[in-house]
């Protein structure tokens, strides 16, 4: 996809995680990889979203205070490069609380309810009723970061369309009221890799199911989670012949293996029968050994200086601060709310 504005100026990218634990092969995949190759030559924003991770971790909010520099350290780890991509903290930025109080009153409940990406997260979470306010208002508050940046372009995955149609709305809604464009609709950037499954092969890769590779993990921590994935259930005996669809470690083989004219003759082989899930899997946890390696120790080190992760947060959020504000401003005059 061009990423380029007619202008040839680069376009503005506004992306993030919450600060509900460290990041996993799922987020390297899906996201991380992304992110480094587009931060070469576009304004690209990273938001550590710790306030809407307390929006369903309220009552222990400090799995959420204790994962900040760890998602940061993650970042660095795999290559984001603060020089070239800002990294901010949400809680830093007031501008964003106060545009998404502003946006609320523009949205209504049932609007919320029908958005098929919080139906799902709130049968996920079982909350039925119980649904925290912060919770149900998630999409208010990522249309305040994405319009706070001004940001264009948004790297999302298919399961977060919803989000950003929500966002467009509201943009359409503060448009009208203002009788100009005053802040700007963003589209997706879908990634080309397929999302990365549990490795039980049941659900997408999660930090709070458990079922995740994550970027820290140890070597001890790699070979039990490469042990316990899902293969083929019917391959019982290794001279049977085995399925490749549905089949995890295969799937991450696509995913990590640098040779894959092997891993096609892999393939072939397992489909003919005669290779065992035993030697398929020692062929995975080698490559995820040399893969999480030199991310893993990059991030102890990262984790060891935490002064400098902070550093890099404190200078990040000043930026983002001044970008944020100038937005709000602009959106309270809407309201006439630019008093004094």
């Amino acid at each position: 996809m061009n990423t380029k504005q007619h202008n040839d100026k680069p376009e503005i990218i506004l992306t993030g995680d919450r600060a509900t634990g460290s990041l996993h092969l799922g987020h390297y995949v899906g996201s991380l990889k992304q992110r480094i190759a587009l931060q070469a030559d576009h304004e690209q924003t990273i938001l550590v979203a710790d306030m809407q991770g307390l929006t369903d971790n309220a009552h222990n909010p400090k799995k959420v205070s204790s994962n900040i520099l760890n998602v940061v350290a993650d970042y660095l780890a795999v290559g984001i490069d603060p020089s070239k991509t800002t990294i901010c903290l949400q809680s830093q930025l007031p501008a964003l609380a106060e545009l998404t109080m502003y946006y609320s009153n523009l949205v209504t409940i049932s609007r919320l309810e029908r958005n098929p990406t919080v139906k799902s997260e709130i049968q996920n979470k079982g909350f039925e009723r119980s649904i925290p306010a912060g919770f149900l208002t998630y999409p208010i508050s990522q249309a305040a970061d994405i319009t706070g940046f001004n940001a264009s372009l948004v790297p999302v995955g298919d399961d977060q369309l919803p989000m950003l149609e929500q966002t467009n709305e509201i943009v359409r809604k503060v448009n009208s009221l203002a009788g100009r464009n005053v802040l700007s609709e963003c589209r997706p950037l879908l990634s080309n890799a397929s999302r990365l499954p549990s490795t039980d092969g049941k659900n997408k890769m999660s930090k709070s199911m458990g079922n995740a590779i994550n970027l820290g993990a140890t070597e001890k921590e790699i070979s039990a989670a490469v042990k316990l994935m899902y293969t083929d259930p019917n391959h019982l005996k290794v001279e049977d012949p085995g399925k490749i669809e549905g089949n995890v470690v295969f799937t991450y083989l696509d995913a990590f293996h640098s040779d894959q004219e092997y891993v096609k003759q892999l393939k072939e082989h397992y489909r003919r029968g005669g290779l065992g899930d035993g030697t398929t899997k020692k062929v995975l946890e080698e490559c995820l050994q040399e893969t999480l390696r030199p991310i893993r120790d990059r991030r102890r080190q990262f984790l060891n200086d935490k002064a400098q992760l902070v550093d890099i947060l404190v200078k990040g959020s000043q930026v983002s601060r001044a970008k944020t504000s100038e937005v709000l401003f602009n959106v309270k005059d809407i309201f006439g709310l630019n008093l004094f």
